[in-house]
């Protein structure tokens, strides 16, 4: 691996990587523990139980409660929060530098020893259930919902990551605490920080944090079945028609990924994109309009979502076709990519100047390919995308199958499905 100077790696006998990040000028350090385990990796009958462990670490351990965790953290002007995804679970601390001591041993503690008390599973079960259904309310995220489960049917990777209503309803504390059995070992997880710090320190604090545990394996994964074409509607009374488009694209290491992050933020990833100009700006078609790709080990896929008036959705979704079928026939311009590359690379190095930003890059690439690059090697690879690679990898994307959800009030929307 090429490690930028200041970035240091160290894997321990137990199985645990430690990746750091020296920034000498940057007054805090931020802190997260990656776990190679997501809402890919759970059986059906327990789907949503990453999301519902993630909860409940943060509920205490033995010799913590969920109070005594939220004020040493609010006492030193800190924050602490976690995610799940599809591939991975979250864990991370963000706090003066010169308390590191205390991200180690909150980390550490919550991430090998969480107490599971049955009364807080039980009311945290219900949190989830609102969060559910707070989904399940806001139409333009139930929208992706339905789009996911339509690019990869009968395959985890279309599952909801909250897991649904009956499945958190029914997963026991004993199930919960078994998935953690399982899956929170040294050998699944990655821990990254990024500030001011010493490597040397950092390892022997995490090293002692993390005794606690041993072993531990990767998930095992099957890539899904190709995609056939499927149209999905959810009527709803809503203000305005929900729509979102999906095609399979690129997984985390394809080699084109570089011209797929062109392609994607030309076709639709800030105000410059040919979405934003066509569908918004030209044409007043709606407020918000964009397209998104998410890569995983083994897949991935490009969405293009709008809100619009229901009577003006099959118009709306002509003027997607339109822009769709035009870079397919003629590819990007010179500028188009210009001003596309030049984007990726200033919010790259952006970001990369927060603390929160560096350690994010650095787990995030660990856990999910195992490689730590330089940061000069996406800004080569940028720099190097021409657009006949950008042609071709539109055409490797936008060429095949596609599927499209749709959650509006059916009877008003002008649409043919």
């Amino acid at each position: 691996m090429s490690l930028d100077p200041g970035v240091e790696l160290t894997e321990l006998p137990s199985g645990l990587c430690i990746v750091t990040e020296t920034m000498p000028a940057a007054r805090s350090v931020t802190l997260g523990a990656w776990v190679r385990v997501g809402g890919r990796d759970e059986p059906d009958r327990l789907s949503g139980a990453s999301h519902f462990l993630e909860h409940l670490l943060f509920k205490g351990t033995a010799d913590r409660s969920a109070r005594d965790i939220a004020e040493a953290v609010d006492a030193v002007g800190g924050e602490m929060n976690a995610f799940t995804s599809r591939e991975h679970t979250a864990y991370y601390a963000r706090l003066p530098h010169d308390r590191l001591d205390l991200g180690t041993a909150l980390l550490g503690d919550v991430l090998t020893a969480p107490a599971l008390r049955p009364d807080e599973v039980e009311a945290e079960r219900q949190v989830i259930v609102e969060e559910i259904l707070m989904n399940l309310d806001a139409p333009d995220d139930r929208v992706h919902t339905l789009l996911a489960e339509a690019l990869f049917p009968g395959h985890p990777l279309g599952r909801e990551v909250l897991g649904d209503r009956d499945t958190v309803e029914a997963i026991t504390r004993d199930e919960i605490a078994g998935f953690f059995e399982d899956w929170y070992r040294p050998r699944t997880m990655v821990v990254a920080v990024a500030g001011r710090l010493e490597h040397a320190e950092v390892v022997e604090r995490i090293s002692a944090a993390f005794a606690g545990r041993a072993g531990g394996s990767r998930p095992a994964r099957e890539a899904p079945a190709p995609l056939e074409p499927a149209v999905v509607v959810e009527e709803d009374d809503t203000e305005q028609a929900h729509l979102c488009l999906g095609w399979r694209a690129l997984h985390a290491g394809d080699e084109d990924r570089w011209a797929f992050a062109v392609a994607n933020q030309v076709l639709g990833g800030g105000m410059a994109s040919r979405l934003f100009q066509e569908v918004r700006e030209a044409r007043g078609l709606a407020y918000s309009v964009y397209s998104h790709a998410s890569s995983y080990v083994d897949a991935g896929y490009l969405s293009v979502y709008l809100g619009t008036a229901p009577a003006r959705a099959r118009e709306a979704l002509a003027v997607v076709d339109g822009v769709v079928e035009g870079l397919l026939a003629d590819g990007i311009t010179d500028r188009e990519l210009e001003v596309a590359s030049g984007y990726l690379a200033g919010s790259m190095l952006l970001g990369l100047e927060d603390t929160g930003g560096a350690m994010a890059r650095l787990g995030r690439s660990l856990a999910q390919r195992d490689v730590i690059t330089s940061v000069d090697e996406p800004l080569a690879r940028l720099r190097a995308v021409t657009p006949e690679d950008v042609h071709r990898v539109l055409q490797r994307v936008l060429g095949g199958p596609r599927v499209l959800a749709a959650v509006a009030p059916m009877a008003e929307t002008a649409l043919v499905l």
